[in-house]
């Protein structure tokens, strides 16, 4: 089962993806962790990769997709990945299509958990962050017993720059102008599934499921 998330900054994709990978036991795939691994192991990919990440260049798409094929390799991808974070553009699909069809593959689900940009910037504007240790609250989902103080360390929390609503405003103009194009190509090639991500994090879940099969 080839599956590849889809969704706005915020919109809660990356916690599917773990339960996800959890239940049908295949691995949760991000780009930044294939990244770090290729630079960390030094292999010839990941040398290729830092010398553009050094000069603070995006990686070309190519090169992503051939870390990602080769990610694919593994033992652990032998009944599919959660791809999270991959594609971003329409080109990047087109490359991660003709990779797969190459080798007789295709994706099976693109799942797009949608969730409107008000709730986003309500939701992301209500993070918290502690300096000290880095724990992550929400002071109206998960708020900490004393308001502004971490639970864990005793710390004070902060709002980060990432989750301001001007920075997270302009994250989703990105993101409609690039990725939105995404859910009508997956759309034409008839693997789109589209959650209501508003839900509780349970139901979403459950409907995620019901489009996957248990």
């Amino acid at each position: 089962m080839k599956i590849i998330m889809l969704g706005a900054p915020g919109a809660g994709k990356g916690t599917q993806a773990k339960k996800i990978a959890a239940k049908y036991g295949i691995p949760h795939i991000s780009t930044g962790d294939i990244f770090r691994a290729n630079i960390k192991n030094n292999t010839e990919l990941g040398q290729k990769a830092k010398t553009y990440m050094d000069k603070g260049e995006l990686v070309p798409d190519e090169l992503v997709v051939d870390l990602i094929m080769d990610r694919f390799k593994e033992a652990d991808c032998a009944n599919g990945y959660v791809l999270d974070g991959f594609p971003r553009t329409i080109p990047q699909a087109e490359a991660l299509d003709k990779a797969l069809k190459a080798q007789g593959e295709a994706v099976d689900f693109a799942i797009n958990v949608e969730v409107p940009d008000e709730n986003i910037i309500n939701r992301m504007s209500g993070r918290r962050a502690c300096v000290g240790c880095g724990a992550t609250y929400h002071i109206e989902f998960n708020p900490t017993k004393v308001e502004g103080v971490c639970d864990a360390c005793g710390e004070k929390l902060i709002l980060r720059d990432d989750d301001k609503p001007e920075t997270v405003k302009n994250r989703l103009s990105v993101y409609h102008e690039q990725t939105q194009p995404l859910i009508d190509y997956y759309a034409k090639a008839d693997v789109l599934a589209e959650v209501d991500g508003t839900q509780d994090m349970e139901k979403v879940f459950s409907d995620i499921v019901n489009v996957l099969g248990a």
